[in-house]
């Protein structure tokens, strides 16, 4: 009678009880290990990251001897630039289980925003990098407000703004390529920092404090805790949609900063830059084990996504591949990746 009772009740459970539980027994596995969430999700997940990255190095390194040389290693840290600080931001948006399509677009405007403030007003550098950052920011505002004031789903929110963003664009530069930046903007996209490239400095400096904000911060705690399980935080006590609000503006600084970097190595902008950049930007954070579904991802598993990516642009070009077939590959590699990350919650889910 006991049993059946309990059989009874457990069948009857709703799917957001099971999912409690389920969450409960991971939170449970992680003090048993005495690593906190971020650790967990980095050691499940780089190892065959890593190894993938070692196994294609190798694999080019005999298809061309140009690819191992220092100037291209460099070309590539360089190249993944752009992709790797919007991923920063796109990480931690992607941790809260939110997505943004916006990325690509939100870079092309602050770009080309600071660019008409320098070349029509005769604006100083250091506030076209201010501008760049500003419009950024404010793009990601606006993702957040239509997310948490507005109750959008983030899929839609952000696809309307990449429309909304590519079209301001368009008519602030009227079409036309702006050109002929002070050095002092294009320093960050074509400098040297100690004899190393400014985007590749800026890349690991970049890095480097989301990986300190995400892992040793409270906020940090928080984007972990809002992903997830949404619910359960806003019970701790967590401001789940200050938090969304916040990594949305940080995405969009992010952009911003990228901006920065893609108008400075031009020394242009143009209004068709970083088109499909967002679908690069998902891809560099699903492939470093971020998932979809929220709760679960590390910026070290980011860093060696978005060197994943550049690894392999940079080994179709040298290798002289149909420069259509780029983007088919990247669209191959974000299908498995999104395929591997519904498998594993799939199988968690099981678990639970």
């Amino acid at each position: 009678m006991t049993e059946s009772t309990e059989t009874s009740t457990q069948s009857s459970a709703t799917p957001g009880q099971k999912q409690r539980g389920s969450t409960e027994r991971e939170d449970l596995g992680r003090q048993r290990s005495g690593r906190p969430a971020w650790a967990e999700s980095l050691l499940s997940g780089i190892g065959p990251l890593l190894a993938a990255l070692i196994v294609l190095c190798i694999v080019l390194s005999f298809a061309t001897d140009k690819f191992f040389s220092t100037s291209n290693l460099l070309n590539v840290l360089v190249q993944m630039s752009i992709v790797g600080i919007a991923a920063v931001g796109g990480t931690f948006v992607i941790i809260t289980s939110g997505i943004d399509l916006s990325v690509g677009s939100n870079v092309a405007l602050s770009g080309m925003v600071a660019a008409y403030t320098m070349k029509e007003f005769g604006a100083s550098a250091i506030v076209g990098l201010l501008v760049a950052l500003v419009v950024g920011a404010l793009v990601g505002a606006i993702n957040g407000i239509s997310i948490t004031a507005l109750r959008l789903t983030p899929f839609i929110a952000t696809l309307a703004v990449l429309a909304m963003g590519r079209g301001l664009t368009q008519q602030v530069s009227q079409g036309q390529t702006i050109f002929g930046f002070p050095p002092a903007f294009t320093f960050l996209g074509n400098g040297r920092i100690a004899g190393i490239q400014a985007p590749v400095v800026l890349t690991i400096v970049v890095f480097l404090i989301g990986w300190f904000v995400l892992t040793r911060t409270t906020f940090g705690q928080q984007v972990y805790a809002v992903g997830g399980n949404r619910e359960a935080a806003r019970l701790a006590g967590i401001p789940v949609k200050r938090v969304i609000f916040s990594v949305y503006i940080l995405a969009g600084l992010c952009a911003g900063l990228s901006a920065i970097v893609l108008a400075g190595r031009l020394n242009s902008a143009l209004s068709s830059s970083a088109t499909g950049l967002e679908l690069q930007v998902i891809a560099a954070v699903v492939i470093g084990g971020t998932s979809l579904f929220g709760g679960r991802g590390s910026l070290v598993g980011t860093f060696i996504g978005a060197l994943l990516i550049g690894v392999i642009n940079n080994g179709l070009t040298l290798l002289n591949v149909n420069p259509f077939w780029t983007q088919f590959i990247q669209g191959v590699v974000i299908f498995v990746a999104v395929l591997l990350d519904a498998l594993n919650q799939r199988r968690l889910q099981g678990d639970g």
